[in-house]
Parts: structure tokens; C-alpha cells; sequence
């Protein structure tokens, strides 16, 4: 049988087609649900997008990649973790505006000596996804603001811990020693028994026993540890010492770099930690800002961009010699400063938002900033005075308050991810 050109060009397309539709049938039949988590679902190509991910990231720390099974499940836990935060943000109206994305991109470029256009670049020349880089990222700001937002509010300090504090020998002597740490965690359930507690530390002893035997901290984080930053290597960044639980502070207050600890119990399970450097040093000057501030955040009845309209009609009305505390008083969102005429008094470096403080930072004294944005809304900046400080009671007794609000945080977020994830309905399916 002699086919035509025309009948081969259509038995081509016809095959192609039939290809591309099985293919895609197949690609639906291999997809499914791994995890239902309250009202969202975890699916299979979910889990190994992510999965692929943490694995380029743990072989570019040069640590070695758990066994397949164990960071299926570590992955796993995280998906659902972020899923039941993400949900929580979702209906508490939390966001993450474009502009705080890019100034976050614009960080992590510069970190790695880039330019934002040079990291989108090598990005993808790496073969990954801007776009779903850019979507991760601004899912991990979303699950920080959650954090804050709910973890923030089951803190209480006393003026009593705030004395005792500033009356420890720790206070005195390493009020500014910093710790470069990493962690293990073998985690206890909220309501653990008896044999839960005994099987937790036995696995504890376990670990610090190859640690002892010279397996690297960082791969054993990876494999054992129940952390959030397990997949990190069990990374924790610089933490100054006063920040941490106090039974963890003692344990790392005599090691060198590169020692760990002991398990040490807490409530959230048995941590083990190690310093991999450590920094100090008295800084006696301190650079401090006057400032003021109006507050607009969108609500129900003004949209986003009313609200940026608001700010700069605010602004204008400022330059035009409107007092600053009487528009406060009048539109400020802001509870606190709001009544007081917007008045932030002294602030210093960290203590404000990122946003924040760059505008505080650029903006002369006497002048009204451009409104800008950060994850709480619109502001617009008095810039009252300047002045270089030495340490004053009310400074140490602020570093007693923000050491002791980090170490709490530490403890309750732990308490809070595990009260969540015991008051979820979560189903985890075979994920094959």
C-alpha cells in the first residue's frame, strides 16, 4: 500500500497527539495525594519537586543525603508543617507585598555578591524555576509572619525576670557573646508518655555516640533531626547566648568551636548542640533615632491602594506644616504609638523592621519620609533628632527584654507547632 505525503503528515500528527495525551494521562495517574492536611492536600509531584530541591541543597553544603525513605518523611513533615501555617495566614489576611519579595531577593542576591538580574540569571542557568524560586521564598516570609504573629502574642515578661536577668553573672559577662550553633533535636509529642521520654533519649545518646565517633554533625541533623531546620544541616545562625533556654546556655558556655554538647532535655525533646564559632565584644556607643511614624494598613472598607493614597496624601499635608500628632492621633493603625502622636521614641539598629529602618536610617533630621511599605502597611517617618548613646539602664534593661522575648520564642514556638499539628486533621497517605 502506497500512502500519500499528505496521509503520512496526518498519521504523524495523529501520533504526536496520541503521544502527548497519554503521556499526559499518565502523568495524572502517577500523580496523587500523599497528605490530606485539614482542608489542603500534598501531592506526589509536590513532594518530589521538593524533594529534588532539598537534595540540591544538602549536596551544595557538601553534607551527605540521608537515605531515600527518611527524607521522604523529613520532607514530608515540613510540606505539611508549611501547609498548616500557610492556611492560618491565609485567614488571618497575612501577605507578602511584591516589594518586600524583591528587597528579600535583593538580599539573598547580594549575600552571594550578585545583583538581582545576576541571580535570576544563575538561577536558571542551574535549571531551576525563577518563577517557582520566587514563589518558595514567599511562602517561607508567610510562614515567618505567622510565626511571629501567633508565636509573639503566648509571651509575657515580668518586670521580675527582667531583674533577675540583669542581675545574672551571664548578663554581665557575656551579654554580647555570640554563638554560631547548630542543633539536633529528637522531638518528644505534646503529650509524651513514660516510654515515649525513654525511647527519645536512648536515640539521643545514640547520636551523640557516633557524633563521638566522628560522624558529621551536619549529615546526622539531616538524617535524625526533627527540627525545623533539620534539612539546614540543623543550622541555627548566630545566637547570642542570652537568647537561649537557659539549661541550653550553660551547655555551650565552656565549648570551643567545633564541640557539642551532651543531649539536653527540654520540653520539646532532647537537643544536642554544637558551636562552630563563637564572637564577642563590648560595644559602648550606640547610634539612637527620635522618631515618629503614621500607620495605614488596608482593611475591608480601603484597598491596598487606597491606602497608599492615604499616605501620600498624609505626606503632603505634613510638608505643608500640618502637625505630625495631630494626623497620628487622627489615622495612625498603630495601637501603640497611635494615641502618643506616632511617638516611637529612641529606636536604634534592630530593633525595627528591615523597611523600617533603612527609611529611618536615610531620612535627615526634621524631615517627613516618603511613604513606603513593610509587611505591617504604610508608613510615613518624622525623623525628630539623633544622638550617639552610651549604655544606659533603660538600653540594658531593652536587651534583658528582647534576650529573654528570643529565648521564650524558641520554647513556645516549639510548643505552638506541636499544639498545631495535634489540633489538625492530618492524613498521611503511602506516598510510594
Amino acid at each position: 500500500m502506497i500512502i500519500s505525503k499528505k496521509g503520512l503528515m496526518r498519521s504523524l500528527m495523529t501520533l504526536v497527539l496520541t503521544s502527548a495525551l497519554a503521556t499526559q494521562v499518565l502523568a495524572q495517574q502517577l500523580d496523587r495525594i500523599v497528605a490530606v492536611v485539614n482542608e489542603d492536600i500534598i501531592m506526589q509531584s509536590e513532594l518530589d519537586l521538593r524533594i529534588a530541591l532539598v537534595t540540591d541543597q544538602i549536596l551544595a553544603q557538601g553534607v551527605q543525603v540521608p537515605p531515600a525513605d527518611v527524607l521522604r518523611q523529613q520532607v514530608l513533615d515540613r510540606l505539611i508543617m508549611d501547609s498548616l501555617q500557610l492556611q492560618i495566614a491565609e485567614m488571618q489576611g497575612l501577605r507578602v507585598s511584591d516589594r518586600q519579595l524583591n528587597e528579600t531577593l535583593e538580599n539573598i542576591a547580594a549575600q552571594n555578591g550578585m545583583t538581582l538580574s545576576e541571580f535570576r540569571d544563575a538561577l536558571i542557568a542551574e535549571g531551576q524555576d525563577y518563577a517557582q524560586a520566587r514563589e518558595q521564598i514567599r511562602r517561607e516570609l508567610l510562614v515567618s509572619q505567622v510565626q511571629q504573629s501567633n508565636v509573639n502574642r503566648r509571651i509575657q515578661i515580668t518586670e521580675q525576670e527582667v531583674r533577675n536577668f540583669l542581675n545574672s553573672d551571664a548578663a554581665r559577662q557575656q551579654s554580647r557573646a555570640e554563638f554560631l550553633l547548630s542543633n539536633i533535636l529528637i522531638g518528644l509529642p505534646s503529650q509524651a508518655s513514660p516510654q515515649d521520654i525513654q525511647q527519645a533519649e536512648r536515640r539521643a545518646q545514640e547520636i551523640y555516640q557516633q557524633l563521638t565517633d566522628g560522624a558529621v554533625f551536619a549529615d546526622l541533623a539531616v538524617l535524625a533531626s526533627s527540627a525545623p531546620n533539620a534539612l539546614n544541616g540543623g543550622d541555627l545562625g548566630w545566637r547570642n547566648q542570652n537568647e537561649l533556654p537557659e539549661n541550653l546556655a550553660t551547655a555551650i558556655s565552656a565549648l570551643q568551636p567545633g564541640q557539642f554538647s551532651r543531649p539536653i532535655r527540654t520540653p520539646g525533646g532532647f537537643h544536642i548542640l554544637q558551636v562552630r564559632d563563637r564572637r564577642g565584644g563590648d560595644v559602648t556607643l550606640v547610634e539612637q533615632t527620635l522618631v515618629s511614624h503614621i500607620l495605614l494598613t488596608p482593611n475591608e472598607i480601603r484597598s491596598p491602594q487606597q491606602t497608599r493614597s492615604l499616605a501620600v496624601d498624609l505626606r503632603n499635608r505634613l510638608r505643608e506644616g500640618q502637625p505630625f500628632e495631630n494626623l497620628a492621633r487622627r489615622y495612625s493603625d498603630d495601637p501603640g504609638s497611635g494615641s502618643q502622636g506616632g511617638n516611637l521614641d529612641w529606636a536604634q539598629e534592630g530593633q525595627m523592621v528591615p523597611e523600617f529602618e533603612q527609611v529611618m536610617v536615610n531620612t535627615p533630621v526634621g524631615e517627613i519620609s516618603e511613604p513606603f511599605e513593610s509587611r505591617f502597611g504604610w508608613h510615613v517617618l518624622w525623623v525628630r533628632d539623633r544622638r550617639t548613646q552610651d549604655m544606659t539602664n533603660e538600653m540594658m534593661e531593652n536587651m534583658a527584654r528582647n534576650a529573654i522575648g528570643q529565648r521564650k520564642f524558641s520554647e513556645e514556638l516549639d510548643n505552638w507547632l506541636r499544639e498545631l499539628r495535634s489540633q489538625s486533621y492530618i492524613e498521611i497517605r503511602n506516598p510510594g
